[in-house]
Formats: structure tokens, sequence, C-alpha cells
């Protein structure tokens, strides 16, 4: 491919509507939905994505069952198990993006450690959206901005208070959806602005690496002429 976008971004839905029509508990839906995020992201990275983020949790995401909550919680120490191995073997630097005082201290002992181990690396990067609301990162950067006294803040003075501020590709050129929404959610509503949106209708579970090739293929029709 020609035009290859530097990030990628998805947001992450329809594993509990998947599970529902096949008579499943929404967890199978979640386990099936990261074994979809693998595929697409081993086809991403083969196309030559240097950046991917997903995004697994929201802010309002707690307001679900506590059952349900507990059980996803479950679920990401698992992964974080599983990729972080991935990751030290493929040389992907991870970047947790959210909040993580609200985390399970075993999780979030785990992510600390593999931000840290990982750091050194700079031709991957994968940015774990958990426990993040794009407002709610707004607000973060405000409260950074004005701890460390900076004055007359432009745009590009105001990007290095956000989660992705230490990234070469902070802002995704494609946010792709999963499941049939067609909006956004407030999902990285700063750096997002002039993102490329696809929206898939097939639930997380049923999204295979081809998907990926379509949209990719798709994204090198678009003109991105940043307002010009």
């Amino acid at each position: 491919m020609s035009i290859i976008p530097k990030h990628v971004a998805i947001i992450l839905d329809g594993n509990r509507r998947w599970a529902q029509e096949k008579g499943k508990l929404p967890l199978e839906g979640h386990k099936q939905g990261a074994f979809a995020v693998e595929r697409a992201m081993k086809q991403l990275r083969k196309q030559g994505v240097h950046t991917i983020t997903i995004w697994i949790f929201s802010t309002e995401n707690w307001q679900r069952s506590s059952e349900q909550v507990a059980g996803l919680l479950r679920l990401f120490e698992t992964f974080a198990d599983t990729y972080f191995k991935d990751a030290l073997i493929e040389e992907t630097r991870i970047i947790h993006l959210g909040r993580k005082d609200r985390l399970p201290t075993s999780l979030r002992d785990k992510i600390e450690k593999i931000e840290k181990s990982t750091a050194h690396f700079t031709e991957r990067i994968l940015n774990i959206a958990l426990d993040y609301g794009g407002r709610d990162e707004v607000l973060r950067a405000v409260a950074r901005s004005r701890e460390s006294g900076a004055q007359n803040l432009d745009e590009k003075t105001f990007m290095q208070f956000l989660d992705t501020s230490s990234q070469p590709y902070p802002e995704p050129d494609m946010i792709i959806r999963t499941g049939g929404e067609t909006r956004m959610s407030g999902f990285m509503i700063w750096q997002g602005v002039y993102a490329e949106y696809f929206f898939l209708k097939k639930y997380l579970p049923d999204v295979s690496g081809e998907d990926m090739v379509e949209l990719l293929a798709e994204y090198q029709e678009r003109k991105r002429r940043f307002g010009k």
C-alpha cells in the first residue's frame, strides 16, 4: 500500500450485543472481542502502521453492573499478562491513556510495569485507553497545565499536557468504530479533530484482519486537506 496511516485508533464495540444474539454471557463476547483485537492489530502492524490505539474501557463504563465491571477488569489483567510478553518480543512500547487512580491495584501495577519495561522501544506503539474519556483527558490536561504554571497556552503547548504527549504521532489518521454505531462517544476529542472516520457494522468479535486491509484501502482513497 502506498499511503499508510501512522496512527490508527479503534473504538471497540459490539461485544455484548454479539453475545446476546448468540445466547452467551457478556463476558464471552468480551473474550471473543479480545481475539478479534489481536487479529486486527497483527494486520495493521503487517501493513506498516506505527501507532495503534485501542479504547477498551471508558470513564462511563463504571456505570455497568459491578459483576460485569469486575469480569472485564479480570479480563484486562489476563490480556496484560499475555500481551506483555508479545510486546517485549515485538519491541512495542505500551502506553496507558486515561486514569489509573480508579483501577484495581494489581492491574495498575501491571500497567506501570509494562509501561516502564517498554519505554525504550520506538518502532511501534500500542496505546491502551483504559478508564479513558475525551472530556476527562482535556480536564486533566488543563489541570496539568495549571500545575506547571504554563502561560499563554496555544495548541502546540496544550498538546504537551495530553495523555499522548510523549508520542511521535499523537493524532490518529484513522479512527475505526466497530459494532454499527456511528458516534465518537467523546473519544480523543482533541487529537482526532482531523482523523478519517470509519464505521464497521460488524460486532467486534466478528472483525477480521481482512477488514483492516479493506479499511486501509479505503483510507487511501480519501482526500485529506486539513482545512486547506
